[in-house]
Formats: structure tokens, C-alpha cells, sequence
């Protein structure tokens, strides 16, 4: 079931309807993508990155902590390069893309072993979750905070995550067997909260959008792969 379950106390239209979703399998990555799988697949740094942004602050400079500044365009590059640089090492038929918006809620969830949780592994946001509350400013080590019931990572808080979909301000339109978004759009859809955000905003049906072209210092991503 996708969208605003009772345990999120949603207020937001744009979580609703609560629908059923299936899913073709795939794979998600543990965490978010380092700073370090940054540098190797994509030659740049951090600080080339915030360059990029014309920002003059970093949060949070280390191999293991999440890239940001990363822009949707740039996260898709990302995926096309690592294609590339692992094709003779990943099963023929597969490659690594950016998820969809259903197939990131339901690995945020704990995907078959759905906790029922407001946030991604546990009702209590200090356990799984850098954000407003904790962060001190900043990001964090990626796989710092308790693992949710895939064993996989900060899918609330620490940076916002891209996903391949147009945004929409509701569901109402969305198919419901692997479904991909609407045709079009004007912003791209991003989830799971960041540092800088509230504890309402890590809640793992918290939608949110922005256009494909912004860096912004609390948007990272994760990829999945899939066959």
C-alpha cells in the first residue's frame, strides 16, 4: 500500500489516495551514493559539485558521506557511466538506473517485511535518521543510523533522494502495476527528507518535487538495479 497509511498522519493531499501497488523485482542499494563512488564513476569532487551550485558551503566533506549537489540530470549521467564502467561485471539484461517513486517508498518501507513504521525502519526518527533535529548543520556518514528490515540505510533524512518520475500533486492518475509517473512535468520527484528537514518531511510517504536542474546542498541519490 502506498501513500498516507495511517501511521504517517498525513496531511497532504499529495500523498492520496492510499493505493495498492505491484512491483517487478529489483535490487536497492544499501545507501546513498558516496562522495567516493562519486569521485571514481564521475571523475569530480564534492567541491567541483558546490562550484557547480555557486554556493559557498559545504555539508559535510568525507569519501563516506552522501554526494550532494547533485542535480537529477547529473544523477541519471551517473547511472549511464556506471553502466558503463561495470558492463562485463553486472548480469547480462541489467543496469543501474535511478528507482521509481513506488519502487523507493516500497524498499523505504521495509518492502515484504513492512514494519508499518512512520520512517524508514523504526517510529522513532533519532534511531534511523539524520535530520533538523540531529544533524548539527549538516550531512552524515552514510549507513550511520539503524538499517530498516531490508537492512538497507537512511532512506529518512541525511539528503533527499531522486527518483525517475515527473512529480504529481496526487496519486489519482498514477497506475498501479510498476508504475512510472506521469509523462511529463515540470519538477522530478524526490524523497525521504534531508539534514536540513523536519521530522514530518522523513516520513518514508513524503513526496516532494523539484526541477530536474537544481543543486541543492541536502539532494543526493541512491540507485537500483534492475534487469
Amino acid at each position: 500500500m502506498m501513500g498516507a497509511t495511517p501511521e504517517m498522519d498525513c496531511p497532504n493531499d499529495e500523498e492520496k489516495p492510499v493505493h495498492e501497488v505491484s512491483l517487478s523485482d529489483f535490487y536497492m542499494a544499501e545507501t546513498e551514493v558516496t562522495q567516493r563512488l562519486w569521485q571514481v564513476v564521475m571523475g569530480t569532487s564534492i567541491t567541483r559539485q558546490k562550484e557547480k551550485a555557486q554556493a559557498t558551503t559545504l555539508a559535510g566533506e568525507d569519501s563516506n558521506f552522501p554526494m550532494y549537489y547533485v542535480n537529477y540530470d547529473e544523477a541519471l549521467l551517473f547511472c549511464q557511466r556506471l553502466n558503463k564502467l561495470l558492463e562485463k561485471q553486472i548480469p547480462e539484461g541489467y543496469s543501474f538506473s535511478l528507482p521509481t517513486e513506488a519502487q523507493w517508498e516500497y524498499a523505504a518501507r521495509g518492502g515484504n517485511k513492512n514494519e508499518g513504521a512512520k520512517y524508514a525502519g523504526s517510529n522513532m526518527i533519532d534511531a534511523v535518521a539524520w535530520y533538523v533535529g540531529n544533524s548539527g548543520e549538516s550531512s552524515h556518514i552514510v549507513g550511520s543510523k539503524r538499517a530498516n528490515a531490508l537492512g538497507i540505510y537512511d532512506m529518512s533524512g541525511n539528503v533527499w533522494e531522486w527518483c525517475k518520475d515527473w512529480y504529481a500533486n496526487s496519486y489519482v492518475s498514477y497506475d498501479t502495476n510498476n508504475p512510472v509517473g506521469p509523462s511529463s512535468g515540470s519538477y522530478r520527484v524526490a524523497r525521504g527528507g534531508g539534514w536540513y528537514n523536519s521530522a514530518s518531511n522523513c516520513r518514508v510517504a513524503r513526496r516532494g518535487g523539484s526541477s530536474p536542474g537544481d543543486h541543492g546542498n541536502d539532494f543526493g541519490f541512491r540507485v537500483v538495479l534492475l534487469p
